[in-house]
């Protein structure tokens, strides 16, 4: 990789995971909130809404580069455990931008002056694909990002501390968004979700051109 290419891949990595913290603190609903009830938040909220579907849009185009960049890093002294994390993560992130298609639709809505009980009936009904692309989110994006901590820690590629802060990011956001509906907690999440990958930026800018990223003595099968 050129330099220029590994500093435009530094300074993207951080980026997805931030926008989404910023996301997660200003959203106007809770994950938790029924359809109508999301509606009304959003009417009550308009210019807030259109900042968390431009965000969701920044993390559609940078989480999936970041999650590739990142593994490249892993890979060599972590192969499986980073294929694994991959193999979560892309698609995840990939379907992305149909959950930020249902904020945007809703935001649209409102300021149509649509009635509202139209508009949680549309955010509620659900295409069978969208709802798939759901699963896929929730479950890739926890998982993945706790394999891709782990691979991060067995490589090597980046201190404990930061593979720490990964594994535990996704959990914690998962418990903010379900569990106890806590924007700031949800933000401190994806917030460590942002250090983690920082972390890996600063490691991939010190890999020489050319060169693999060192790798720690542990087993290639890991």
């Amino acid at each position: 990789m050129s330099r220029g290419a590994r500093w435009l891949t530094a300074a993207l990595l951080p980026i997805g995971p931030a926008a989404i913290a910023v996301l997660r603190l200003v959203l106007p609903y809770d994950t938790t909130d029924d359809a109508a009830v999301v509606v009304r938040k959003v009417a009550a909220a308009p210019d807030t809404q259109s900042l968390v579907v431009w965000l969701g849009f920044v993390g559609v185009l940078t989480l999936v580069p970041a999650v590739l960049a990142a593994g490249g890093l892993t890979r060599p002294g972590a192969p499986r455990t980073t294929a694994a994390a991959l193999v979560l993560l892309v698609p995840a992130y990939s379907t992305l931008g149909l959950l930020v298609a249902g904020d945007a639709g809703v935001l649209f809505g409102v300021r149509e002056h649509l009635p509202e009980a139209v508009v949680a009936r549309l955010f509620e009904a659900v295409h069978p694909v969208a709802a798939v692309a759901g699963v896929v989110f929730v479950v890739g994006h926890v998982a993945g990002t706790v394999v891709l901590g782990v691979a991060m820690g067995i490589s090597g590629a980046v201190p404990r501390w930061a593979a720490g802060l990964t594994v535990v990011a996704q959990p914690l956001h998962f418990v903010a968004a379900v569990v106890v509906a806590g924007h700031p907690l949800d933000f401190a999440a994806w917030g460590c979700n942002a250090v983690g990958f920082a972390a890996v930026a600063v490691a991939l800018l010190r890999v020489a051109p050319g060169r693999k990223p060192a790798r720690v003595a542990v087993s290639s099968s890991a």
